[in-house]
């Protein structure tokens, strides 16, 4: 596939999420622009009347609510944040409500956090919900819940969880607006920075230099992020376009703006998914020789016989590292004990552990279902 047939494929896609960045919303100095969410509404509302199903993703809860509060900047604590995010969301779909019912379409929102794409009840049900609004004709409008979120709160969050989201929706393409025009191969201001039209590897990210933060004051996204977000899309087979949302209408339509990413991979679990590339382990668990091969060579599940160590702290169905006996992270996985109980059980067979303490201990430590390799 090459860079125009990416851009084919993104032009045709038939279902497609879009995420933009708190910048491309809201005012320098916080609060909603109402003109910029207008200009954005009709974009997506004209590719609807193709017949083609949208998801939005959008940023701008923190900055949208930040002015209402009485406060003059983003807000750095992270209770603060939240006060912010609770005012400011409610403004936000507000705004968005109302852009979408003049063009007579009807919105939904949807608030996420990491919980609901790892833990298998969450996701499935956040995925049913996805489902079903596109059956009923309902534009969703997905955002992190910066209301409750914790750990969640941090750079470039939304990009990550546009491409999750992508995923989890099965769509075609996902375009992720900025104010930025593209991917360069330096800052895009310093005299002699070029564009790169398409990226078809990792490889062709290798002399690139990738860092900062778009123009505006209110957005937390770089462009890192956003070449993160496009390494998980492409992973899952999705084609991705990164453009500024000053083109949204070229974005849209025929897909000749910015730059595209190629897919690299076939569609897998949206869970080992995420697992893989957008969340932050609770604690480690370190494995003997004999365990490392079991799981990384034969795919297996990891039992308590082959942890030699526990590190951090967690609960039973939290995300974990699990490390060789060299200290290297060879996959993260959804952990079946906590970390209190987790050390009386090491080193110990199945069969014994559930001899001496019961049959729910004969059970394995991390399930093969839900582990993936980060290493090999």
């Amino acid at each position: 596939m090459t860079g125009g047939d990416v851009r084919a494929a993104i032009r045709s896609g038939g279902r497609i999420v879009v995420k933009v960045g708190s910048s491309s919303l809201t005012q320098r100095e916080g609060g909603v622009d109402a003109g910029a969410i207008d200009r954005l509404v009709g974009e997506l509302a004209r590719r609807r009347e193709r017949g083609h199903q949208v998801v939005l993703v959008s940023s701008g809860s923190i900055a949208t609510g930040f002015p209402v509060l009485g406060l003059t900047r983003r807000p750095r604590d992270l209770a603060t944040q939240q006060a912010s995010a609770s005012v400011g969301q409610g403004l936000l779909i507000a705004h968005y409500s109302a852009a979408f019912a003049r063009q007579g379409i009807t919105v939904g929102q949807v608030l996420l956090t990491a919980d609901d794409v790892t833990r298998r009840s969450h996701y499935r049900n956040a995925q049913r919900t996805l489902f079903r609004l596109l059956e009923l004709g309902v534009l969703p409008i997905v955002n992190e819940n910066d209301t409750v979120a914790t750990n969640e709160i941090r750079v470039g969050d939304n990009d990550r969880l546009a491409a999750l989201v992508a995923h989890v929706v099965q769509a075609d393409a996902l375009v992720l607006l900025s104010d930025v025009d593209g991917l360069y191969d330096g800052p895009p201001g310093r005299p002699g920075a070029t564009k790169i039209e398409s990226v078809d590897s990792p490889e062709d990210l290798r002399s690139v230099r990738i860092g900062g933060t778009g123009a505006a004051g209110v957005g937390l996204g770089g462009m890192m992020t956003k070449v993160e977000a496009a390494a998980i899309a492409n992973a899952a087979g999705i084609p991705v376009l990164l453009a500024s949302a000053a083109e949204v209408a070229a974005a849209l339509d025929d897909a000749s703006v910015g730059t595209v990413f190629r897919p690299t991979g076939e569609r897998r679990s949206t869970r080992l998914l995420w697992l893989a590339h957008a969340t932050r382990p609770s604690g480690r668990l370190h494995l003997d020789a004999g365990a490392a091969d079991a799981v990384v060579r034969r795919r297996l599940s990891l039992l308590a016989a082959g942890v030699t160590a526990v590190d951090g702290a967690f609960a039973a169905g939290d995300p974990v590292e699990l490390l060789d006996e060299n200290g290297r992270t060879i996959a993260r996985g959804l952990v079946n004990f906590d970390s209190g109980e987790l050390p009386g059980l090491l080193g110990r067979s199945t069969r014994e552990l559930a001899r001496e303490l019961g049959p729910a201990y004969e059970r394995e430590v991390v399930h093969r279902d839900d582990l993936v390799i980060v290493a090999g």
